[in-house]
């Protein structure tokens, strides 16, 4: 099998399997969703796990925000950290502090406290490797899913596609950008879409919530938006319908695209959150995220599931791409760039 994400179908067959008899979990297992919710009595707990696989020196950095963004866009505040981190034998001691500091930063600038984990120099791998787990809570009524959107709903896109996407492509392939004709400064900026705008949704997942209206919320990471849309609607059993001039494309991610032939659509996009609310919630929503940021948009909208999955650009109508693996991941391996 082909490094990636595993086939929705072969992932939903094995979830399948799983005994649900356990009636505290009130959101287990399945396809397209972000998090698991459990009843811990007054409110629920919420627990998020994800790996960080892609060659970055910002590991610690990148594991607490990414899960992170899964706990918040259930609706919940994230609270509590742990990480598992796999060391190659290679490893420096300055690496394993530098990674450490990551996560003690990161769960600082968002309130989250490291509670835990394991760490261990492991054979057979080539580089670091960090599979977080965060922990948050949410009171009953405000918990949100991916499967709760319904033919109807107004599909928002917050935060311009692909932050992460485009700044690893800068950070691991920046020479291979600077050949194909992109200026020093512009992957220089490309480098800190991490940072600014940055790859954290906790904040626009809470201003949504707040407002009212969201049927569903989902964070699209890798295989980009494309993969995040068909995750949402496998989740919520709909159909959607896609306008693609209206989704917030980066300057830097459409050069960076253009220049290695990538499509922005199957990028790894972290930073981007997927809402979908009742028409009469959308505008007040889109108001206040873009308070917070300009690249906010409405992008489409839920149908019925047997109407299907589309995508209209240059007013043809056509299948929403599908990708097999992100397009960050192909570029690295088809280069040589990845161990």
């Amino acid at each position: 099998m082909r490094p990636g994400k595993l086939p929705h179908k072969m992932l939903a067959d094995m979830l399948a399997r799983i005994p649900g008899d356990d009636t505290r979990v009130v959101i287990g297992p399945r396809v397209g969703e972000d998090a698991a919710a459990l009843d811990i009595g007054d409110r629920l707990l919420v627990a998020a796990s994800d790996p960080i696989t892609f060659a970055t020196d910002l590991i610690g950095w990148y594991a607490v925000h990414v899960n992170a963004n899964d706990v918040a866009v259930m609706g919940a505040t994230p609270r509590w950290f742990l990480g598992t981190l796999l060391l190659p034998p290679t490893v420096e001691e300055e690496d394993v502090v530098r990674i450490f500091e990551q996560i003690v930063s990161a769960c600082g600038d968002l309130g989250v406290a490291p509670i835990g984990g394991h760490t261990e120099i492991t054979m057979d791998i080539a580089r670091p490797i960090l599979v977080g787990c965060m922990l948050g809570e949410v009171a009953y009524e405000s918990l949100l899913t991916s499967g709760g959107a319904r033919a109807g709903d107004v599909l928002i896109l917050a935060g311009g596609i692909a932050i992460e996407g485009t700044a690893i492509l800068a950070r691991e392939a920046g020479e291979v950008l600077r050949e194909k004709g992109m200026d020093s400064a512009s992957v220089e900026r490309a480098r800190d879409l991490l940072f600014d705008p940055g790859i954290s949704v906790v904040g626009a997942a809470e201003t949504a919530a707040r407002v009212g209206g969201v049927t569903a919320m989902h964070d699209p990471t890798e295989g980009g938006l494309a993969t995040g849309l068909r995750e949402l609607a496998l989740a919520s059993g709909v159909g959607l319908e896609i306008e693609a001039e209206r989704v917030p494309v980066l300057a830097l991610a459409r050069d960076a695209c253009r220049l290695l032939t990538l499509d922005p659509l199957g990028l790894i996009a972290s930073g981007s959150l997927l809402i979908a609310a009742r028409p009469d919630a959308a505008d007040r929503i889109v108001t206040a995220l873009r308070e917070e940021s300009d690249d906010v948009a409405v992008i489409g909208h839920v149908v019925p599931q047997e109407k299907g999955l589309w995508l209209v650009q240059d007013g043809e109508r056509r299948p929403l791409p599908e990708f097999a693996r992100d397009e960050v991941a192909r570029f690295l391996e088809e280069r040589g760039l990845t161990d």
